[in-house]
């Protein structure tokens, strides 16, 4: 069974009361009494319950972090920069996986509440993620937005330029000689999505080129999105010869549906994606990307979040926006302009 307090108590010879302010850093304890006391702690392996105390105090020391696909490696990243950010502030962060369903990112909203978090980054579902903002500030809980911003709500924001990363990639596959660009994946309920749609349209636009709303293809953030949006295009009877996927996990989907039908990257399709995928880039420099600082989003919207818990945060919302960086790499080739028929396959 675990040790108690009192149990360390009687091992080092003071009251209760003495183990629970050496716990917790008083000054109102000689230091004999404080070496006695952490002496005994070590011995007896007495591990303090924090949320217990925390609570006490009306106060967790923990802060609630609500990604939509914890399995993607852009939120992955987001992950790490905010833990790091947290553990060197005092805090520990709970982590919660909504895969963007929006009853399960309700539920995850009102156990953090009930958890008495001192925080909450959140990067929403979609647009209807709007009443769940609402609930966490009735609740007067500090919160972060990442990644995504949610119409009707005004408060900090980190995200990334996906209006100039998307007109970015649009002008770089342009300058490969490619005339007719797909877009591929992500839900129009998403800010990020209607950012990227828009950045793809001024690309088109200012390369001269028609707006074709057969090439836009919505699906979700996902790989069985991609899989689905690729599987649609194919059915186009006369195919891009490039395509840009939202993110990195629907370009995986991407690729599963052109093989399956024999078709290959970039033989048979120039293919560019949002965001980079870790480690899997150092083995075989395949995707070219539009690589997000992801685990800066992480760093400084928790930086933001500590700001506001320590009433440093100004009475503006804040709102900053993060530069990518393209990396070309093998999956767009060059050579791969003429238009495709179905007739071909």
């Amino acid at each position: 069974m675990a040790v108690t307090i009192n149990e360390v108590a009687e091992h080092a010879g003071v009251s209760p009361m003495t183990v629970s302010r050496v716990i917790n850093g008083s000054q109102r304890v000689r230091a004999e009494t404080r070496t006695r006391v952490e002496q005994a702690i070590a011995e007896l392996g007495y591990v303090p319950n924090s949320l217990a105390r925390g609570l006490s105090r009306q106060k967790a020391g923990t802060l609630a972090l609500i990604v939509p696909d914890v399995a993607n490696p852009f939120f992955t990243l987001i992950v790490r920069g905010a833990e790091n950010v947290a553990r060197r502030a005092g805090y520990r962060v709970i982590l919660c996986n909504t895969e963007s369903d929006l009853e399960r990112e309700h539920e995850y909203v009102q156990e953090m509440l009930a958890h008495r978090v001192e925080g909450i980054l959140i990067a929403p579902a979609n647009d209807r993620s709007l009443r769940h903002m609402r609930i966490i500030q009735r609740h007067g809980v500090p919160f972060v937005l990442l990644d995504r911003a949610v119409a009707g709500m005004e408060c900090d924001l980190v995200q990334g330029d996906s209006v100039g990363s998307a007109r970015q990639l649009v002008e770089h596959l342009v300058r490969l000689g490619h005339s007719r660009i797909a877009l591929l994946g992500g839900e129009p309920e998403i800010s990020t999505t209607r950012d990227r749609v828009q950045g793809y349209r001024q690309g088109l636009q200012g390369a001269g080129l028609a707006w074709d709303p057969a090439l836009e293809i919505h699906s979700r953030y996902e790989i069985t999105g991609g899989y689905q949006a690729a599987q649609r295009m194919l059915e186009l009877p006369t195919l891009p010869t490039a395509l840009l996927a939202v993110n990195n996990v629907v370009a995986v989907g991407v690729v599963l549906a052109l093989r399956e039908r024999g078709l290959e990257v970039p033989r048979d399709f120039a293919l560019a994606c949002f965001d980079d995928i870790e480690y899997a880039s150092l083995l075989f420099p395949f995707l070219t990307a539009m690589v997000q600082p992801a685990e800066s989003f992480g760093t400084l919207a928790t930086q933001l979040l500590l700001d506001r818990i320590d009433g440093r945060g100004s009475e503006q919302r804040r709102h900053v926006v993060l530069a990518s960086e393209l990396i070309v790499r093998a999956s767009c080739g060059s050579n791969r302009v003429a238009m495709p028929s179905l007739a071909q396959y």
